[in-house]
């Protein structure tokens, strides 16, 4: 599995437990930034990052913001993309085994460096149950070939 990692200046500090944590489970990944807590437009982070995991650069990206909201929302613009915003370990185990998610967001300031840590482990070392939820990602694909 490879890795796409990225967050705004209101992400740093999760972004970086979060590598940590990449480098522990030997999970390759590249860190596109940010690296300053000045004030940056988290779409600049967000949109190439997701670009990448939807062209197969990376089999999943991982965003970090204030509230993660930016960074999903920006995220699910890119054609390909389920970006889900995520702040609890039963979100994070669901919404890779239902909706088979690619990318995971979470905010900050909305949780600690600890419980971020869970979330992303569970994430990322889930797998799609596919059956019922297989027909339900189809729907959101096939809207995305004649609507994006």
């Amino acid at each position: 599995m490879k890795v796409a990692l990225a967050s705004d200046h209101g992400g740093v500090n999760i972004r970086k437990e979060i590598a940590n944590l990449l480098e522990e489970l030997k999970i390759e990944y590249v860190d596109f930034g940010c690296d300053c807590e000045t004030s940056v437009d988290f779409p600049d982070y967000a949109l190439p990052v997701a670009e990448k995991v939807a062209n197969g650069e990376f089999d999943r990206g991982i965003l970090i913001c204030g509230t993660g909201i930016g960074m999903s929302i920006a995220a699910n613009k890119v054609k390909g993309i389920r970006c889900a915003l995520v702040h609890d370990t039963f979100s994070a185990r669901a919404t890779r085994a239902h909706n088979d998610s690619n990318m995971l967001a979470m905010g900050e300031r909305v949780i600690g460096p600890g419980l971020a840590r869970d979330i992303a482990e569970i994430w990322l070392t889930g797998e799609f149950e596919g059956g019922r939820h297989a027909n339900r990602i189809g729907k959101i694909t096939e809207y995305e070939k004649t609507h994006l």
